[in-house]
């Protein structure tokens, strides 16, 4: 008989030759998948719900800072694999909207209100110190010319708008010109900007409203143009997005995009693309970093994204969304991820049949797979052994799993709490004998979201996970969505030939699209943009036929065509129709 390491070698080894996973093993990942894998923090007060918002990513030295408001800290990595959390000292740690640029090698930082910038040269250490006292600035965010001038822009408000302040930086900070207004809230004219979830106003604590909170500004230089982003119409939605006035100027002479919101993600497991960070990688590709909007526990319970960025060559800013919570390559993987970052992977687990060893009331098994992070599954305890199954179908290969908790009744505050979960996923071709897929009974990582990718991949058709331990914090065993991501061996479904386009005559910032349903789709992807060859806007939405979207501008001429998403693949839309 081999010795054991030998035997070990050779069982991995066929596993992999059969195209079946190894137990437990993991090689380095390639891939991610949105809302992103991280710690996300308890609030240390209030509603017991985690948050974080209104991101930033630096890079500095060969790592990668990740910054966001209400985190106890900010988490850094080489290669945005795994993220290292730091809590620092310093710096006002509990205040919104941080912002943070590089100068000289040192890191400078402020936030939303904070009237006062602090500095390091060592971030991984956390030691902070202030530098300077500013004004008051809401939702500040930096921006360093390439002539070295330094501007903060900045605004937040009911129908806001945004101005910038130019800083010397040599001089304490000290303002040299400003403020100047850039923008104002329009949305008369922008059907993006009107509050609500589909964009027709909603009603707020303050009573109805329908103009927007103008926010998270952010400026981009490329080619000799300053792209002046800004987010609408309220971060406790999956419209929130962001739009694009641009100038030849940092201060003067902004004129709005009509393609306007280009960060757009209203459909999916996740929604919201807005106040929004844009950084480039290590390679020098466009990337942007996002708030994503949950909004159930309590309206500011939001997660984090990362998506493809950058822009034509007509100079029309763009952010891919599409598909944008399926699993996609990291930053460094693909040469070119703004047209060529997904995977072939696709949903399997989305709508199946699933069962649970216990099921809480108006917590179904359904609401596991149902592809929406507001609604989850929950079993009557937290015990270990409380376990959730879905059958695929068919006997699948799956390449990649993301775990998606639920917080159901846990009770922790800050990060004092331990809040790890422990459990296994097992994968099943006939519901009776099992093996093991992913193996995290002696987990000590916190990882709500928590994607896998499989070192090789298994076939299965039921996939089932199980509690280890119990859940912490007093919390009962609760999935947000379980999604198993892979190739089905069905086709992808056909092409969506037969639809209509109708733009609103009384309100041309509203139009409606209808269409026949393909077989083995479940789901839609509607394309759109302001030319033929720029379809660069999306909206998914699921098994349904028909879509409204209020969220185009005035005067503004689109295109439209429908891509039909299956576990068999996607068939992109060759039809294209004006709706204008």
């Amino acid at each position: 008989m081999l010795p054991f390491p030998l035997r070990r070698t050779f069982l991995a080894l066929a596993c992999i030759l059969a195209g079946a996973s190894a137990l437990g093993a993991q090689a380095p990942r390639t891939t991610f998948a949105n809302p992103i894998d991280i710690d996300y923090r308890f609030m240390p007060a209030g509603v017991s719900r985690r948050e974080a918002a209104d991101p930033v990513i630096v890079l500095l030295g060969g790592d990668y800072y990740l910054f966001a408001s209400k985190s106890g800290g900010y988490w850094y990595s080489p290669d945005m694999r795994d993220w290292k959390l730091v809590v620092p000292e310093g710096y006002p740690l509990e205040d919104y909207a941080p912002a943070v640029v590089t100068i000289g090698g040192r890191m400078y930082y402020t936030a939303h209100r904070s009237k006062g910038i602090f500095t390091t040269d060592d971030p991984k250490a956390g030691k902070w110190r202030k530098v300077a006292d500013i004004a008051e600035y809401g939702d500040p965010s930096f921006f360093l010319d390439d002539d070295g001038r330094l501007y903060l822009y900045h605004g937040l408000g009911l129908n806001g708008s945004i101005s910038v302040v130019e800083l010397d930086p040599r001089n304490n900070f000290n303002v040299v010109t400003g403020p100047t207004k850039l923008m104002t809230a329009n949305y008369l004219d922008h059907g993006w900007e009107r509050s609500g979830e589909d964009n027709l106003g909603a009603t707020m604590t303050e009573g109805f409203r329908i103009g927007p909170f103008v926010e998270g500004s952010w400026m981009t230089k490329h080619n000799g143009t300053y792209y002046l982003q800004y987010a609408a119409p309220g971060t406790v939605w999956k419209s929130y997005a962001d739009g694009v006035y641009t100038s030849r100027s940092p201060t003067s002479g902004f004129t709005y995009a009509p393609y306007s919101p280009f960060s757009y993600k209203p459909g999916g497991f996740v929604g919201s693309a807005g106040h929004s960070g844009e950084f480039r990688d290590k390679q020098g590709n466009y990337w942007r970093v996002t708030t994503m909007d949950i909004s159930v526990l309590q309206k500011f319970e939001r997660r984090i994204g990362i998506f493809p960025s950058g822009f034509d060559a007509d100079g029309v800013m763009r952010t891919n969304t599409y598909l944008g919570d399926y699993p996609q390559f990291l930053p460094g993987v693909a040469r070119s991820p703004l047209d060529s970052n997904r995977t072939s992977w696709m949903l399997l687990s989305g709508g199946r049949t699933a069962t649970a060893s216990s099921t809480a009331d108006k917590h179904p098994t359904a609401h596991a797979f149902d592809e929406d992070i507001r609604t989850q599954w929950g079993a009557t305890t937290g015990n270990a052994g409380e376990w959730l199954s879905v059958d695929l179908g068919a006997s699948s290969e799956i390449r990649a799993l993301q775990v998606n908790f639920a917080e159901q009744d846990m009770k922790s505050f800050g990060r004092d709490t331990d809040t790890h979960q422990q459990y296994v996923v097992e994968g099943s071709n006939d519901g009776k004998r099992w093996s093991m897929l992913v193996d995290r009974s002696h987990s000590t990582r916190d990882a709500p979201h928590e994607y896998i990718e499989l070192a090789s991949p298994a076939k299965a058709r039921y996939v089932r996970i199980t509690a280890s331990s119990a859940t912490p914090a007093g919390g009962k065993f609760g999935m947000r969505d379980l999604r198993v991501f892979g190739r089905s061996p069905e086709a992808a479904p056909p092409e969506v030939k037969e639809f209509s386009v109708n733009r609103n005559a009384a309100d041309e910032r509203t139009v409606t699209l209808n269409w026949s349903r393909v077989p083995r789709a479940q789901g839609y992807v509607v394309r759109f943009g302001i030319a033929r060859d720029k379809l660069y806007g999306n909206y998914q939405v699921g098994d349904v036929t028909t879509l409204t979207m209020n969220s185009m501008n005035k005067g503004v001429g689109y295109y439209f065509t429908i891509d039909a998403i299956g576990a068999g693949g996607v068939t992109k839309g060759t039809i294209v129709k004006p709706g204008t």
